[in-house]
């Protein structure tokens, strides 16, 4: 029996850049919770991001943030893996000083951002409607980084991911996490991790979870449970990992309240 689904949001539940959640998964999350079973949002946004797109559901559920590096249940912070500071500062100012290249940095309460264009400005204030603090200076970023992320419009080339990867995949992880983004995390962190912490609280086991995702930085996530799916539309890597695949979310969800849990009903 499942208790416990975990899902991406950015070309998982949230495709072709939509920036708001279908309505019908409120109703899916609250059915959920009444079969026992918990409705876990993991994904590379912030806390404050993810709460308000599920502000209708939000007491019903549990988050796994910024690619796993912060988990929150209730309002209460489970744990946050920050960057090491020199690596942080080192990473930021690479970005701040590349062509094109935007960055954000990921803090409890906020990212840290000093736009070069008013469309980045647009995107993460109005579009992605981040809660962000802009910086005239990089001597301005003094909380703890959780995640750090380069921005590039239009989408990152592979030879943009292979540009960032060379400089600092030795000392962090360095993931693609959508179309246009490239995420750095410290070693260790990924949304598996968050799942984990889920599960040891609860007294949850790997085969008594569902995860969903799209992306690479899905794949530690994906890879941990026997009941994982990757979009459709995912990437072949992605798919490689993922035990089955699937278009969307809601069909699937709408089984397993169906079959009251039985995953064995669902598939």
């Amino acid at each position: 029996m499942i208790k416990l689904v975990a899902s991406d949001l950015d070309g998982t539940l949230l495709l072709n850049g939509a920036q708001k959640l279908p309505e019908k998964i409120f109703p899916l999350i609250r059915e959920l919770k009444k079969l026992g079973i918990l409705f876990v949002a993991a994904s590379g946004r912030q806390y404050p991001n993810m709460r308000r797109l599920f502000d209708p559901v939000a007491e019903d559920m549990a988050f796994i943030c910024e690619n796993g590096a912060l988990a929150v249940d209730h309002e209460k912070v489970l744990y946050q893996d920050n960057f090491e500071p020199d690596l942080a500062r080192e990473i930021v100012a690479e970005i701040d000083a590349k062509e094109g290249a935007e960055f954000s940095c990921a803090t409890r309460e906020f990212y840290y951002i000093r736009p070069k264009t008013q469309h980045y400005l647009d995107l993460m204030t109005k579009v992605v409607k981040t809660t962000s603090k802009v910086v005239k200076s990089l001597d301005e970023i003094t909380e703890p980084c959780m995640k750090l992320a380069v921005y590039e419009p239009g989408g990152v080339r592979e030879d943009s991911i292979k540009y960032w990867k060379e400089r600092f995949s030795d000392r962090c992880t360095v993931v693609t996490s959508g179309i246009e983004w490239v995420d750095f995390i410290p070693f260790g962190t990924n949304k598996a991790r968050g799942l984990l912490e889920y599960q040891k609280r609860l007294g949850i086991r790997p085969e008594e979870c569902m995860a969903f995702g799209d992306e690479y930085n899905d794949i530690e996530m994906l890879k941990s449970v026997p009941w994982g799916f990757a979009m459709a539309h995912s990437k072949q890597g992605v798919r490689d990992a993922a035990a089955y695949t699937a278009e969307r979310v809601e069909p699937i969800l709408e089984k397993l309240i169906r079959a009251k849990g039985n995953i064995e009903e669902v598939l």
